[in-house]
């Protein structure tokens, strides 16, 4: 079975398109269709249903996927630890973050070490994405506020960390250094999407002293809500890790949270099966340390 008939039929798979497919690969329609029959041909059953030059895998086409995918992930991790094996020094870490704030100054400092290390950030929405990335070895690791657990996947604890209520520097609480939660029953809250998980879980700290959480705004960019607590527009949860340079921001204040106690944890997964390169464990052993010392505080 040839290498590139392989390929060609992954990309048919995910254009589910002849023509679009083609394009992607810089091949010709017929060319393209020549080699998915001879591939059907040698696997003497049908790999997708055709209506015109639109197609859709079928039963075989799908279980046949998972393993063509499967056999490149495997080639993928072999041109790795080879690269390791030979002494390359430009490796690569691919990771996801869930604290936009603190990722800048984790790269700069591990990059100072690491000079010829290249990082690639995947933006993902959700842990359930994360998960699949990992899972997939589509990734090195996830940073996260929340475990991600599974049967392959490894996660470590790097530094657990109190909530704090940020306020707007003119508010009546700003003087203030420490609160119980059930005060701000009737503020207004600055809040992140109800899709979020920071949010459920900022919703039940709060059910939790006694109220719901009066939402003026709902948002999906955490920046976007600091921008609006700084205008004065109401107040919000923050984590001190997530909020980096704003949290000395003159415009704004953040309180202890007394009761209740409203902490969060912050961890690294990676798939225990994933190939980690030399440049992907230092910069594992790198991120345990700059968490435990403060962050790059």
């Amino acid at each position: 079975m040839e290498f590139l008939q392989l390929k060609y039929f992954q990309a048919v798979a995910r254009h589910e398109h002849m023509t679009q497919a083609a394009k992607a690969l810089n091949v010709s329609q017929p060319s393209l269709s020549n080699s998915i029959h001879r591939l059907e041909k040698k696997l003497g059953v049908p790999l997708f249903e055709r209506h015109g030059r639109q197609i859709k895998l079928n039963a075989f086409g799908e279980t046949y996927l998972r393993r063509v995918e499967q056999a490149f992930r495997e080639l993928e991790e072999g041109e790795r630890e080879l690269a390791d094996m030979a002494g390359l020094e430009h490796g690569t870490v691919t990771l996801s973050v869930t604290l936009p704030y603190v990722l800048p100054t984790l790269l700069k400092e591990f990059l100072t070490v690491h000079p010829h290390v290249r990082i690639i950030q995947r933006q993902l929405g959700s842990i359930v994405e994360m998960k699949a990335e990992l899972e997939n070895a589509a990734i090195d690791f996830c940073i996260s506020t929340m475990p991600i657990n599974g049967p392959d996947i490894e996660w470590m604890t790097l530094v657990e960390e109190e909530l704090c209520l940020t306020v707007p520097k003119g508010h009546r609480f700003a003087s203030r250094k420490c609160i119980s939660l059930s005060e701000a029953a009737n503020e207004p809250f600055i809040a992140l999407s109800s899709r979020s998980h920071f949010r459920q879980i900022t919703d039940g700290f709060c059910r939790q002293a006694g109220f719901e959480p009066h939402i003026a705004f709902e948002l999906e960019e955490a920046s976007a809500v600091q921008t609006l607590v700084e205008m004065g527009l109401g107040i919000t949860f923050t984590l001190p890790l997530s909020l980096g340079r704003r949290a000395s921001n003159a415009d704004t204040v953040q309180l202890r949270i007394t009761r209740p106690q409203c902490r969060r944890t912050f961890g690294i997964a990676w798939n225990r099966k994933h190939y980690l390169s030399e440049a992907a464990i230092h910069f594992r052993e790198f991120a345990a340390g700059f968490f435990r010392q403060g962050a790059g505080s």
